[in-house]
C-alpha cells in the first residue's frame, strides 16, 4: 500500500453550481483547494482527477429513469421534471448538471477504488459527501449520492463490511436509505435533531432493516445548540465501540462543516477545532479498525470563506499525515485570493481559539436529566444491544 494520501481534484467540480443566490457556492471548493496549496499539502499527497461516473456506476445506486431525468434537465434546465426533485428551490436545474454531478461522484468512486486496491492508504474528496440524494430523486442540494456510490463500488469490488460515519449537521438520509437492508454496511450519523432541521429523519429508533440488517443504521439526534464538548462526547460515546465490534474493512466518513456555530443553515455550535478533533478521531479509528483504509468526503457547509476551507484543509492535512498546526498563521497569498474572489477578508489562523478541545468521556458517567445525554442514551439503547454491546 502506498504510504501517501490521495486527494481527488478536478477544477471542473466547481461547475456544480446552483446559481448566485444558492447557499452552496462552489467558491468554497476553489478556496479550499487554494488553502491546500498555500500550505503545500498538494505536494504531500498525490492529486488525481478521476473520470466521471458512467451510467453503469450511477446505476449501482440510482434508478435508470432518474439518471435520464438528470440528463434531460442538464440539457434543458427549464424543462426539469420536478417529480424527481429537479428544478426546485433546493435543487435548481442548471446546464451541465449531469456532467458536474457525475464528475463529483467519479472522484468519490475513484477514491474508494484506490483505497480498496491499496494504491493509497487514505483518500479525500472534499467536493463529495452529497448524502441526501435518493435512488430516484434529488434532495437537499444533492443530485447524485457520491457517498453511496463509493460504498456500492466497494461492495462490488468484494468488501464485506464497510462503515460509514457522517458528522454533517444534517442526517445522512440518502446513504442510510441506500443500505437500509444491507448488513454489510454500517451507517452512523450524528446530526441536529430532526425536530429542528431538514430532512426531519434520523431518529434513534431508525436502526436498519429486518433480519441481519437490524442494527445497521445508527442515529444520534443532537439537541439544537450542542457545542464542542457535547458533540465530541456524543461521537466518542457511540462511534468507537460500534466500529470495534463491526470491524470494517474500509471506513468512509463524511465531514460536512455545517455543524459550525457560524453556519447560516443550522443550529449547532461546534467550532473548527472540534471538527478537526473528529477528523483526527476518524483517522485513528480507520487505523485501529480498518487497516488504515479511509475514504474521507466533504459535505455541507455554507459559511464558505471563514469555515469550509479551513475545516477541509485540516482534513487533507490529516489524511496526508502532515496535519496543519491550528495555531498557524494562514499564508497571506490565500487571504489575497479570498479577497479577490469574494471581496471578504479571510480568517487569520487555522483555529477558532478552542484548541485543544475538551472531551468529557461517557465512561465517566452521565446525567439522565441532561438533554444531550438523553440523546446519546436513546441511541445506545436502540442499537447497542443489537450488536451485543451494553447500552
Amino acid at each position: 500500500m502506498s504510504g501517501r494520501g490521495l486527494l481527488m481534484w478536478d477544477e471542473a467540480v466547481t461547475k456544480y453550481d446552483f446559481g448566485p443566490s444558492h447557499p452552496m457556492d462552489p467558491v468554497r471548493l476553489a478556496l479550499t483547494m487554494g488553502l491546500v496549496r498555500a500550505y503545500g499539502l498538494d505536494r504531500a499527497v498525490d492529486v488525481v482527477a478521476a473520470k466521471p461516473a458512467g451510467d453503469s456506476t450511477l446505476r449501482l445506486v440510482h434508478r435508470e429513469d432518474y439518471v435520464a431525468a438528470v440528463r434531460a434537465a442538464s440539457e434543458d434546465p427549464a424543462g426539469a421534471d420536478q417529480s424527481y426533485g429537479l428544478g426546485t428551490v433546493d435543487d435548481p436545474a442548471f446546464a451541465g448538471m449531469h456532467e458536474a454531478s457525475a464528475l463529483i461522484a467519479g472522484q468519490s468512486v475513484g477514491a474508494a477504488e484506490a483505497v480498496w486496491r491499496g494504491n493509497a492508504a487514505h483518500a479525500v474528496n472534499f467536493a463529495g459527501g452529497l448524502h441526501h440524494a435518493m435512488p430516484g430523486a434529488a434532495s437537499g442540494f444533492c443530485i447524485y449520492n457520491d457517498a453511496s456510490l463509493a460504498i456500492a463500488r466497494l461492495l462490488e469490488l468484494g468488501a464485506e463490511r464497510v462503515a460509514y460515519v457522517d458528522v454533517d449537521v444534517h442526517h445522512g438520509d440518502g446513504v442510510q436509505a441506500a443500505f437500509w437492508d444491507d448488513p454489510r454496511v454500517l451507517t452512523i450519523s450524528l446530526h441536529e435533531h430532526p425536530r429542528t432541521l431538514f430532512p426531519q429523519t434520523g431518529w434513534p429508533e431508525e436502526t436498519g432493516g429486518s433480519g441481519a440488517a437490524e442494527g445497521s443504521a445508527v442515529n444520534v439526534a443532537l439537541p439544537a445548540g450542542t457545542g464542542d464538548e457535547g458533540w465530541l462526547r456524543a461521537f466518542h460515546a457511540v462511534v468507537p465501540e460500534l466500529l470495534a465490534g463491526f470491524r470494517p474493512q474500509v471506513l468512509v466518513s463524511q465531514h460536512g462543516a455545517d455543524t459550525h456555530f457560524e453556519d447560516p443553515l443550522a443550529h449547532l455550535a461546534v467550532s473548527l477545532d472540534a471538527q478537526r478533533a473528529v477528523q483526527e478521531a476518524c483517522h485513528e479509528l480507520a487505523h485501529a479498525h480498518a487497516d488504515g483504509k479511509w475514504v474521507a468526503l466533504g459535505g455541507g457547509g455554507y459559511e464558505v470563506v471563514d469555515v469550509v476551507p479551513r475545516s477541509w484543509t485540516h482534513l487533507v492535512g490529516i489524511a496526508a499525515h502532515q496535519p496543519v498546526d491550528p495555531e498557524s498563521v494562514i499564508p497571506s497569498t490565500w487571504r489575497d485570493e479570498v479577497y479577490a474572489r469574494t471581496r471578504q477578508l479571510g480568517p487569520a489562523r487555522m483555529t477558532d481559539g478552542r484548541w485543544p478541545v475538551r472531551l468529557r468521556a461517557w465512561e465517566d458517567g452521565y446525567d439522565p436529566a441532561d438533554r444531550l445525554d438523553q440523546s446519546i442514551l436513546a441511541t445506545r439503547r436502540s442499537v447497542f444491544p443489537l450488536h451485543g454491546l451494553l447500552a
